[in-house]
């Protein structure tokens, strides 16, 4: 019956998935400015995944037309891959934090400094920031809660496309 609603409804399941990411970036904004929480720069690496899952998700449910979902979706699932790697990585250096941990630039003063090239390395070696775990929700960081959320958004993303063969317009 569930699974009925990716081939009825795949509009109405990436519309919810848009405003899902959103609830999450203004969470995330919470945190950083009532909270107090300083965003490493995996953080904000995160925060742009989690916007492009947002933006390619909006504008798959724009139009009904299959090209229109599938392709959009594609995108999504792929920056939905890309945040769980970034989320992966971080949970990895908290859990495995590196031996001498010194705080490197923040993330803009990487991308402002260096040349991408330089800037995307340092940015996944982490940092003192990026290892500290500073709030926890049921035993699990930021880090690993933004993974879960990310492999979730993926997985939907992965049973629409297979479900879009049996595509009815909403």
């Amino acid at each position: 019956m569930i699974l009925d609603w990716f081939t009825t409804a795949p509009r109405r399941i990436l519309a919810l998935m848009c405003l899902a990411c959103i609830g999450l970036l203004a969470f995330g904004l919470y945190l950083q400015h009532v909270v107090g929480l300083e965003p490493c720069p995996m953080c904000i690496v995160q925060r742009y995944a989690l916007v492009l899952v947002a933006v390619f998700t909006g504008l798959a449910c724009a139009r009904g037309s299959k090209g229109w979902i599938t392709s959009w979706s594609v995108l999504a699932l792929l920056a939905s891959g890309f945040g769980a790697f970034t989320a992966a990585r971080q949970s990895w250096l908290q859990w495995y934090p590196p031996e001498f941990a010194m705080c490197g630039r923040d993330f803009y003063g990487m991308i402002e400094n260096y040349s991408i090239s330089r800037a995307i390395p340092m940015i996944f070696r982490g940092s003192g920031d990026c290892a500290a775990v500073d709030w926890t929700f049921l035993g699990g960081s930021i880090a690993n809660w933004s993974f879960v959320c990310f492999v979730g958004f993926a997985l939907l993303l992965l049973v629409l496309l297979a479900r879009s063969r049996r595509y009815v317009a909403d």
